[in-house]
Order: C-alpha cells, then structure tokens, then sequence
C-alpha cells in the first residue's frame, strides 16, 4: 500500500531515525535537520523550532522527557514508537490524508477510536458502559478491517477504549501483530496487564497503555472500587520494570480536580513512570450519569492553569481535551482528527457524543464520514470563536441538538436510549459558567507572542463566521 513517493519517502524517513538510536543530545537535532528538508508541504515548522531550542538546554524539561525515553524505554519498542508515530502517522499519514480530504471533500481522522468489546471488569460510578455489560463486541475481522481501510485514508494511530479493551487482550494484541506500521494505545483500567501480557507488549511493540486512575487511593477506589489503586500501581511497576512505555488517562471531577491537578499528583505521575497524561473533564453523558461530579467553572480554570504551568516545568506530555483547544482550533471531532466507533459498530463523532447515523456493518468508513453527521461537525467547525469552547455539547448546548436532528442521527445507548435536548439540559447551567470564566482568558493577550496574537485574531473571525453560517443552518 502506499504511492512510489511514499514508499521512497519512508524509506527517507527511516534513515533519518536511524540517527535516534545513539546519544539524542546530539542526533536528535540532526534528526530534525533531516525531517524539516523533507517535509515538502512545511505542515511542522512550529514542532522543528521547538526542538532546536528545547535540546539546546539540558535542563529543559522536554529535554529530560526525551532522555528518559532513552534511559527507560527498550530500545526496539523506541524505534517502532518513533517510526510509527513519526515516519507512518505524523508525515506519511497526514499528508495522504491532507490530499484525500480534497479530494473527498469531507474529514478524515488522524486517529480512531474504537471498542473491542462493552465488557468491564470493573462498574465505575457515572460510567456509561457498565450499564451494558458483554453485550456488544466487534470481531477480530471488524477491527481489522477498520484499520485497514483507516491506513488507506491516512490513519496510523487507534486508541482502544471500551468497555475495558484488555478483556479481548488477545485479540488486541493479534491486532497489533498484523498492523506493525500502526501505533496501538488503549485507555485501560489496568487491573488485567500482568507479566504475560508485559512480554506481548514487547513482543509487538507498538502497544501503549492510557491507564486511567482519578487520583489518589481514595478518588480511585471511589470511582472505580475498592483495591482499584492498588491494582494500578501493581501494573504501572511491572510495566516500568519491563522498560515499556505507558501514561496515564484522567478525568477530573467535581471531587478530585484539586488532586489531580496538584504538583504533587504530577510528581507521582513521573515517579511511576508515567510519559503522558490524557486529561478529560467529567460528561454528564447516559440516563444514569451523576451531573453533580461535573467540575465547576473555576475548577476547570484551575486546571487550564495548572496544566500549562507544568508543562514549563515537568518532564511530562500533557493534552486537555477540551482547554486545549486553541491549539487544534476548537473541536477535534467529527473525523476532523477522531471519531468513536462504539461495540456494537456505530460511528460516533466522538466518545462522549453517542449519536450515529452510520454503522461499520452497513457501510465503509469513507461512506460514513461523508454521512450527513460528519458533513454537518465539518461544516459547523470550530463551534465557537472562543477556542476554550470546543464542545459542541459541554460548552454550547444547543449546537449538538441541532446537528442530530438536522442529519437525522439516532441515539446509540442500546439500553437507554437519550433524548440529546435531555442531554444538551444537563450541560447548560455549566456552559453558561465556563463562558464567562473562559471569555476572561480567551480575550486576555497578557503574556502572549505577538505571533500567537495574530494566529488567534485570525482564528477568532474565522470561527465567528462559521458559528453564523451554522446557526443560520
């Protein structure tokens, strides 16, 4: 698979990441000499800038980040992590998928995710999946014919959640197998990886865990049962004894924001061995969801704050979904850089938006992004000028609405099926918070490059037009 440049652009590639394999103070600056010449399209001038500067300074935290990947990851796991992410889905993937998205007129995903099964092991509290036990699951030739069309589109990077996507630990290892020029991540509780499971880790390489813990041993056991903790730090040892890379996954809450965003909460993260951190805010999503754990405004703020503090300080990758996006210009969904497909085939915009109007069963993925759904995210996007409102449910209730009844999507809960104005109700009172709070942010140019300033001057009206032309749809 792949055009005659492509193949000879890869093989560029891989040459270029034979120089990571020594000292990376010194080559991983060659390195990026290498990929900013054969970048053609200039998609990463910001990313080549950075790491000159960051390797130029030992002290940086970046800098230490990338040593302890050195120090403390296997080697052949590295070079697989870094030719997938770098070679197959940062360049190759984007500009197929840059080049198709012309030509089909229509989003395609950086990555997707998707469930294996609904199965859990574990019922934690406001958690929509536990309602439908080991009703739904794809078969090992749905999955894999997922990933096949995704690479003919541009997509090298999948993300299993669930459900708890290590109940078909087989089967995602087999996966991972058959897709070695992909990258495999799994949001997973981390009760089930034992030794045996670390060994297929290093066997494949190109599996990561996002193991989700909400804190401490009390915020975690709360949420996910008691012994929970004990069982993820027993995981995360056995994974960093193994020298295999893994991050953590984290929803913050009403009751555990000020924990999880503490410096204390950071330094535990990196002292277990901790590369990343996902960061997700509480969704009052499903008939049984508990609207009082959604984080208030000023926690929301607060993580905002913290987050990007530390990320001057600490050596770890942090993304917020939903405070980062003034640097993905608002909403990711959609297909615009990912989409859900649930267990029982469903393609959803997102996780947290279970709506459908496709099915993997009835149609192939191209079809399903050019799918009334998908085409309506794409021409609404981003929802907001205000890029520190991204959601088109959390933070604008009534955008979602009109989306799913315009393209005539239906609720995907097989056992509660949600009415999405009940469910757009539930997320007011907090939107309306966060305007205020967020808008004192979003309009303050306080610290910022002048070059920063320009770029959200810019994305501000082009948002502002987008969110007129939608709201008159």
């Amino acid at each position: 698979m792949g055009t005659m440049s492509e193949k000879l652009e890869t093989f560029g590639l891989k040459k270029v990441l034979n120089y990571l394999d020594g000292n990376p103070q010194e080559n991983v600056p060659k390195a990026v000499a290498w990929l900013r010449k054969l970048d053609k399209d200039n998609i990463y001038p910001n990313a080549y800038d950075m790491f000159d500067r960051i390797m130029k300074d030992p002290e940086n935290n970046w800098n230490k980040l990338i040593t302890d990947l050195y120090t403390n990851i296997d080697r052949d796991v590295r070079r697989t992590m870094f030719e997938n992410f770098i070679v197959n889905s940062a360049v190759v993937g984007i500009q197929r998928k840059n080049k198709l998205e012309q030509k089909y007129d229509c989003n395609l995903p950086w990555a997707i995710l998707m469930d294996p099964t609904s199965a859990c092991n574990l019922h934690c509290t406001g958690c929509w999946a536990a309602d439908y036990g080991n009703k739904l699951n794809l078969t090992f030739e749905q999955l894999d014919s997922i990933v096949t069309q995704g690479k003919g589109l541009g997509t090298f990077m999948y993300i299993f959640s669930g459900g708890e996507p290590l109940v078909r630990k087989d089967d995602v290892i087999r996966l991972c197998e058959k897709h070695g020029d992909c990258e495999f991540l799994a949001f997973t509780n981390a009760t089930l990886i034992d030794e045996k499971f670390a060994d297929d880790m290093l066997r494949v390489k190109n599996f990561i865990p996002a193991i989700s813990i909400e804190g401490f041993e009390e915020d975690t056991d709360f949420r996910r049962g008691k012994g929970t903790y004990q069982k993820v730090i027993s995981a995360m040892k056995i994974l960093r004894e193994e020298k295999l890379p893994f991050g953590a996954s984290l929803c913050y809450t009403r009751k555990n924001a000020e924990n999880i965003g503490s410096e204390e909460y950071f330094d535990f993260l990196i002292e277990q061995g901790c590369k990343f951190a996902w960061f997700f805010t509480y969704m009052p999503v499903g008939v049984d969801a508990v609207p009082e754990l959604m984080a208030t405004a000023e926690q929301r703020k607060f993580m905002y704050e913290q987050i990007r503090k530390f990320r001057n300080t600490k050596p770890l990758f942090t993304m917020d979904f939903w405070n980062d996006g003034e640097y993905v210009n608002g909403c990711i969904a959609g297909g615009r850089n990912y989409l859900h497909i649930n267990a029982n085939g469903d393609i959803e915009p997102c996780a947290f938006i279970h709506y459908a109007d496709s099915n993997i069963k009835d149609k192939t993925l191209l079809e399903a992004y050019q799918s009334p759904l998908f085409m309506a995210y794409r021409r609404n996007q981003p929802f907001n000028h205000n890029m520190l409102r991204p959601c088109p449910l959390l933070d604008n209730p009534g955008r979602l609405s009109q989306i799913v009844k315009k393209s005539g999507a239906h609720s995907t809960d097989l056992t509660h099926p949600e009415d999405v104005d009940n469910l757009s109700e539930k997320c007011v009172e907090a939107a309306k918070e966060w305007a205020e709070v967020s808008k004192e942010i979003w309009d303050g140019s306080e610290g910022r490059p002048a070059s920063e300033i320009k770029q959200k001057k810019e994305a501000d009206l082009k948002a502002k037009i987008r969110e007129k032309v939608g709201k008159a749809e």
